[in-house]
């Protein structure tokens, strides 16, 4: 298979260059980013990182031409740009969802989309089925531009589905693991780790009995690739995560214990930390059933296996 992943520069699309090149694929990345989170495939026969933006559509037409299949991965994500940078959010989120489908629709390619658990916003019916109702906070409330530009782009696949083209959306649910954020910025666990191993407090956010499943990246690539290559996942959004539910506070605890650090545990305001243009999720667990039923996939790295995992990585790696 000729695979072309959009993003595939980034945590989790490197992640799923390795296990494509692994089944014997020829894999195009087109991203904007260096190549640092896949410098070890550097001079692989059968990958090329083509720098560009999605939003380039000359270059973009001739890489889904080439493709048999594309991964649309490239977004804009983490909170600091919901916060910070709403406007490109909206505008690489959606619009570089528009070219990509345009250019597959042209040329008759399958398209996955990597969408998120975001979409389903405070939603308060646990676990979060594929086809329940979105529950969204005030459009003023800069926090929400993401979910907003995920279900809008998710419109558009459905949309072009329509149209005939064939179309696979993922929801992933907190993946983590090596090669993840910088750490102290972006997703909760990348910043406990920077903290960690500084032997900073670790700050959790307002009393933290918020709860979250985290997905091991590869449990998330194992489905990932399965969407690719199921007929049945065709037309489809699954959910791609875990069913082991935690909360902040004691997601904390557990990587203060598995890295033997010296770390405390601080509780600090959300607005302290993002400012009055953010509001928190009490609860965000999927339904990992069409997961397992379409995909034949389910969760198997354990939390506390994933962490450990993660933990070293960044250890030996470090804050790149």
């Amino acid at each position: 298979m000729r695979a072309l992943i959009t993003g595939g520069a980034g945590f989790l699309g490197s992640h799923l260059a390795d296990a494509l090149l692994a089944r014997g694929d020829e894999v195009t990345i087109l991203d904007t980013a260096s190549d640092h989170k896949v410098r070890h495939l550097r001079g692989h026969p059968r990958l090329r990182h083509v720098r560009d933006s999605v939003l380039n559509r000359g270059i973009l037409e001739g890489l889904v031409a080439w493709s048999d299949l594309a991964y649309h991965l490239a977004a804009v994500v983490g909170v600091e740009h919901y916060v910070g940078d709403p406007y490109q959010v909206l505008t690489v989120n959606i619009n570089g969802t528009q070219e990509v489908l345009a250019a597959a629709f042209r040329h008759g390619k399958k398209v996955l989309f990597s969408s998120t658990s975001e979409v389903y916003g405070r939603s308060t019916r646990v676990p979060f089925e594929e086809d329940g109702d979105r529950v969204l906070g005030s459009t003023r409330i800069d926090r929400w531009c993401y979910a907003t530009s995920k279900a809008a782009a998710e419109h558009l696949c459905f949309a072009y589905a329509g149209l005939g083209l064939p179309i696979v959306i993922l929801r992933y649910f907190n993946v983590y693991g090596p090669r993840l954020d910088r750490m102290d910025r972006g997703r909760v666990i990348t910043i406990f780790l920077g903290q960690l191993l500084r032997g900073k407090p670790l700050t959790v956010i307002g009393d933290g009995r918020q709860t979250r499943a985290f997905t091991y990246v590869e449990d998330a690539i194992r489905a990932t690739v399965e969407a690719g290559l199921r007929p049945a996942a065709v037309g489809q959004v699954i959910n791609v995560g875990s069913d082991e539910e935690v909360s902040i506070a004691d997601l904390a605890e557990l990587m203060v214990r598995l890295a033997g650090s010296p770390s405390a545990i601080e509780f600090v305001s959300q607005e302290s930390v993002y400012g009055p243009h953010y509001e928190d999720i009490p609860r965000r667990v999927p339904s990992t059933r069409r997961m397992r039923e379409l995909l034949g996939v389910k969760a198997e790295i354990s939390l506390e296996e994933g962490l450990r995992r993660t933990i070293e990585w960044f250890r030996q790696e470090g804050a790149d």
